[in-house]
């Protein structure tokens, strides 16, 4: 008999996940806060979908970006678009790693990449810089999917008030169900894991002219990057992006609706000073736009780890993810975890080995 399954979130995670466990026979529900898919932060980020690049500092993470970025492009492969010219660039002084180790270890990972001196006249201040095949990700076109895709399962603006915990089932809001998946990256239940709230102030620009996507990695840096209408790009800073670390998703909340014109300003003051140390014709290429608020949530931790992990807790699913393109890796270790919790004890086992070989005395083979 399949399992009834209740997943609270319609991200990316959420929505991918509910598709795949429907398709398998699986009764599924999925609870949405909001009148859309994708409305938090899987619709409000840089819409990047990664290889590893960005992840110098973190194997993990790199190797399933790697691999979820091929999956991703199988699986879907009209919710994202190829980007023309991506350029990832080391600065001289301000990287927390040099060229050729950057260089190294992306090669090491498995991970393409061309080398480019073909730099001028977007960059400066650079020691080197390669060009990568990422793609951007077409948010519309994957509402739009996921709302057709699910519509038989979707509850949009559907906020969970209550999750009961009992050895043979849960109940949400008191309808009963085998099991349920928490997408909502701690915002609904605790996840066991240390981690933080962070509120963030993306910048989107408008580009006067055809522009590349630049990357300024490993360490402190910022970053401009297309989004699914080619002319409209984002700015994002290491530094300037983030409004705070926060232990609640209350608190983080909280500094959001406290923003205001004042802090916009300041922001995006600090953020296009930066980006103007390697882009230095930024303010000439790009005209502002607008602002955009959202709130991420990430492991405590200086190496960067923004790998995927599921954690069990009896009939409760919770997923942790910093990239979109690990939703496979989540779904496989959900159905492991599944299997496992379902699977019978283990079997008895007997070594029976020595009746198989031959024993002192043996007189011979027989037909």
């Amino acid at each position: 008999m399949p399992f009834k399954v209740a997943i609270i979130g319609a991200g990316w995670y959420g929505c991918h996940i509910g598709s795949s466990l429907a398709s398998l026979g699986f009764e599924v529900k999925i609870f949405e806060a909001e009148r859309r898919t994708l409305h938090c932060a899987s619709g409000n980020n840089q819409f990047r979908l990664h290889m590893g690049f960005h992840y110098a500092r973190h194997h993990g993470t790199r190797q399933q970006s790697r691999d979820g970025f091929l999956r991703f492009l199988e699986r879907y492969p009209d919710l994202s678009a190829p980007i023309a010219h991506n350029i990832y660039a080391v600065p001289n002084r301000d990287s927390l790693m040099d060229f050729p180790t950057y260089k190294m270890i992306m090669a090491s990972s498995g991970i393409d990449f061309i080398e480019t001196t073909q730099t001028k006249p977007w960059l400066e201040n650079i020691s080197g810089a390669v060009l990568a095949e990422e793609r951007v990700l077409m948010i519309k076109h994957a509402r739009e999917h996921f709302e057709e895709r699910l519509a038989n399962i979707l509850q949009l603006n559907a906020r969970v008030t209550s999750l009961k915990r009992f050895d043979t089932h849960v109940e949400v809001d008191g309808e009963r169900f085998d099991y349920v998946i928490d997408a909502t990256w701690g915002h609904f239940s605790d996840i066991p894991r240390d981690i933080f709230f962070e509120p963030t102030m993306l910048l989107y620009y408008e580009a006067k002219e055809p522009h590349p996507a630049i990357t300024l990695v490993d360490g402190p840096l910022c970053s401009v990057y297309p989004t699914e209408d080619p002319s409209i790009f984002t700015l994002s800073s290491v530094v300037h992006t983030p409004l705070g670390q926060y232990a609640s998703s209350e608190e983080a909340w909280a500094k959001l609706r406290s923003v205001d014109g004042e802090l916009v300003a300041m922001k995006r003051a600090a953020m296009e000073e930066q980006i103007r140390r390697y882009v230095p014709h930024f303010a000439d290429s790009f005209s502002y736009g607008g602002v955009q608020l959202s709130i991420k949530t990430k492991p405590m931790g200086k190496e960067d780890d923004r790998s995927c992990a599921i954690y069990r807790d009896g009939r409760t699913f919770s997923v942790l993810s910093g990239k979109i393109d690990t939703i496979f890796y989540a779904t496989e270790r959900i159905l492991s975890l599944l299997e496992e919790n379902n699977s019978k004890g283990p079997v008895a086992r007997s070594f029976a080995i020595r009746d198989d070989i031959l024993m002192p005395g043996f007189g011979g083979a027989s037909r």
